[in-house]
């Protein structure tokens, strides 16, 4: 990881990245002909959206390589527009579409294939 030198903008930047079959991410196998993708977001203080996304895609091959899996070579970054903090956005992304919200969120976003753990309403107010 870079070393933060405190100037600059702070800038998230999203990597894809793709396991294939046979690779095992988290404690699920995937099927033969299967992928698995991951964005993964990392937060970069950098003087400006080009610099914070070559400190990300070398961090990204990195992290690839510990993992097992390809980075796919997509990078996205975004301004954050105040210091990291408690409730600041750090990632936007606005996309066009005809789809009602219900398909957009099942086309791109609540597959069924993810993998991700499911939080009750309890643990998520404590």
């Amino acid at each position: 990881m870079a070393d933060v030198d405190g100037t600059g903008d702070w800038y998230a930047v999203r990597c894809i990245f793709v396991s294939r079959e046979n690779h095992s991410p988290g404690s699920r196998r995937l099927e033969p002909g299967e992928a698995a993708y991951e964005e993964r977001i990392t937060l970069w203080q950098a003087a400006s959206a080009e610099a914070a996304i070559a400190l990300a895609e070398a961090e990204a091959e990195e992290y690839a390589d510990v993992v097992e899996c390809e980075y796919t070579g997509l990078a996205q970054s975004y301004l954050c527009e105040d210091a990291p903090a408690q409730g600041v956005e750090v990632f936007s992304l606005i996309r066009r579409s005809r789809l009602e919200p219900d398909d957009y969120l099942d086309r791109h976003f609540d597959t069924g294939g993810e993998f991700q753990r499911q939080v009750t309403s309890d643990q998520a107010s404590g």
